[in-house]
């Protein structure tokens, strides 16, 4: 069969929901013509999911965009045809593609937070889309929003119908989108990339659900993603693309199971897997040696609300008696949910937030440093932040950024900072003569490679890594991972890998903790508690990791009954410390309650 029948191979006698015939996507750029995508051509079928997967660059959004109607000014569909019930959706007038979009066709976008407006509540946002494309009355688009809200397990929605986004958790507000474009039960639903900012928990409740509201309504879904472990959990088929071209369609079990191109066996070569970390082990550390940090019964609080005297009224309790120490040369991973306290303890170690306890990095203790102690402090400690772009300044040089903190500190000569840059930047995998360009100009591993060297500059003890590869594709995740532990090797610092991506984190780790409501509840070898977790919630974690394996789909998994507990606690009150028993070798675990 060849790539075109693959792709258009009908499921069934019916005929196809949505027909994709040649499409051609085009960019005007200064006069010039550029295709975005070339030549693709697909069905779909009612009640199927179609995979398209690939990595950033190669066209999988601009074929949602081009579907939608939503294209840039500047981008336009110059051939090729895209059949919905036999209309031909680019050739659609605006007016009358409004009429379309929610009615059969809606999206879910990657960002909730960007797709919700922030000035509405939640409530007046979804009557107002029922409203836009049914003739009801304002109650009855109502009742119609909170039933949506209710078919998409967000518990009370009367309440949540009077809040506004920032109210709600990520996987609250991602599932509010999916309750909003499924209201009005469109034919087709495109979800670009719905999970990729989520915890995998949320990830695998949002998954769940889409089947589940599937099977309901008989919706057809476009899955748009870069995670090869969603695609084999999730879809019939698969569009493989690249450049903006298909080098592969297939039914998905075909696919994973004898890949045909290169290129499509490079990416499922890229995907970490849920046990190859064992593989990897090298020796621990001696427990002898000094740490490159140490916390001790470290406490991070934030008093928000005031009563009538202007004192606070309750307290976040984002991190509470957390006590683990970084061995030289060490990886330690910090695991969990959004909310649990990961990122707040890096902030903690970077002297960022106020603290409580005992919090030392080289032997120096955090609290009572001078102003120059602090800036000191920063030489052995620096930290790789999620998105590379956000990370540095647009309108400095890449090389200026690296030799920044060189300057900062008042080290070397001009000559000798740029001498350092240069040997940093080809450490990374880049050249000297790129330093003189700017972020943009670089794509976002190569981003990632500038924070790695910039962070490498001062030579420091420890670098945290906060969610570094999360946003990357998975092969130039597997480079920039592989790029960390050659650093590692030779100058023997230590890291703080922080992620919600138990399949990375047991790949690159070699002791971790699991941290739940600002607490961890395990502690231990990277082969303790991968190989025999203990905790109830160490175990949902690793359930909820999906698996590149199509042959798994379906597995049940346990669905979280509540939604996950406030940290926010009233002045004077406060969680319960929970106790880690040591079960053996320093595999410490919290009593589950």
């Amino acid at each position: 069969m060849t790539m075109t029948q693959a792709a258009t191979a009908p499921s069934g006698a019916t005929a196809p929901l949505l027909s994709v015939r040649e499409l051609t996507v085009s960019v005007r750029d200064r006069g010039v013509v550029r295709p975005l995508v070339a030549g693709l051509s697909f069905d779909l079928h009612a009640g199927e999911t179609l995979a398209i997967a690939g990595e950033s660059g190669s066209g999988k959004s601009i074929t949602s965009l081009a579907l939608m109607g939503l294209l840039p000014n500047n981008v336009a569909v110059t051939s090729g045809q895209a059949l919905l019930d036999g209309t031909d959706l680019p050739k659609l007038p605006e007016t009358e593609m409004r009429n379309w979009r929610g009615a059969r066709l809606a999206m879910i976008f990657q960002e909730p937070m960007t797709s919700l407006n922030p000035v509405h509540t939640i409530g007046s946002q979804m009557t107002e889309a029922i409203r836009a494309h049914a003739l009801v009355a304002a109650s009855a688009a109502r009742a119609q929003a909170v039933e949506a809200l209710r078919k998409v397990r967000i518990p009370e929605p009367e309440r949540r119908m009077k809040q506004f986004p920032h109210e709600l958790s990520g996987g609250m507000r991602q599932r509010v989108m999916i309750a909003m474009a499924l209201a009005l039960r469109p034919a087709l639903l495109i979800a670009d990339e719905p999970t990729t900012a989520l915890d995998v928990t949320v990830q695998q409740e949002v998954l769940e659900l889409l089947r589940d509201l599937q099977a309901e309504t008989g919706t057809a879904i476009i899955l748009i993603t870069h995670d090869m472990g969603v695609v084999a959990e999730s879809a019939d088929r698969v569009v493989v693309m690249r450049q903006g071209r298909m080098v592969e369609s297939a039914p998905v079990d075909t696919l994973f199971a004898a890949p045909q191109h290169d290129y499509t066996r490079s990416l499922l070569a890229a995907v970490p897997r849920l046990g190859a970390g064992a593989e990897r082990a090298k020796p621990l550390p001696p427990v002898s040696t000094a740490p490159a940090a140490r916390l001790v019964d470290a406490r991070v609080h934030f008093d928000i609300g005031s009563d009538f005297f202007g004192r606070p009224t309750h307290r976040v309790h984002a991190v509470e008696k957390v006590s683990f120490d970084i061995r030289p040369g060490e990886t330690f991973g910090l695991v969990g949910e959004s909310g649990c306290g990961k990122s707040t303890i890096a902030k903690a170690l970077s002297g960022l937030v106020p603290h409580a306890g005992h919090i030392e990095v080289d032997g120096k203790a955090l609290a009572g440093l001078t102003d120059r102690g602090r800036r000191d402090i920063c030489r052995d400690i620096q930290m790789v932040f999620q998105d590379p772009m956000a990370a540095l300044d647009p309108r400095m040089t890449v090389g200026e950024a690296v030799m920044e903190p060189l300057l900062i500190h008042g080290i070397g000569s001009a000559e000798d900072r740029i001498a350092r840059a240069t040997e940093l930047f080809e450490r990374v995998g880049l050249s000297a003569g790129q330093m003189q360009r700017y972020p943009h100009e670089f794509s976002g591993g190569q981003r990632q490679r500038i924070c790695v060297a910039r962070a490498l500059a001062l030579k420091p003890k420890l670098i945290i890594c906060d969610e570094s590869v999360s946003a990357l594709d998975v092969s130039v995740q597997a480079q920039v991972l592989a790029l960390l532990e050659e650093l590692q090797q030779e100058t023997g610092v230590s890291y703080l890998f922080i992620s919600h991506d138990m399949a990375v984190v047991e790949n690159v780790v070699d002791r971790l903790a699991v941290m739940y409501l600002g607490q961890i509840v395990e502690m231990g070898t990277r082969d303790q508690v991968f190989g025999n977790p203990q905790h109830s919630y160490t175990r949902r974690l690793l359930d909820a990791v999906p698996i590149p394996d199509p042959s798994r789909k379906g597995r049940p998994h346990a669905r979280r009954a509540t939604d996950l507990p406030s940290p926010i606690w009233k002045i004077n009150e406060g969680p319960t410390p929970v106790s880690l028993l040591d079960i053996g070798d320093g595999h410490l675990v919290a009593q589950d309650g």
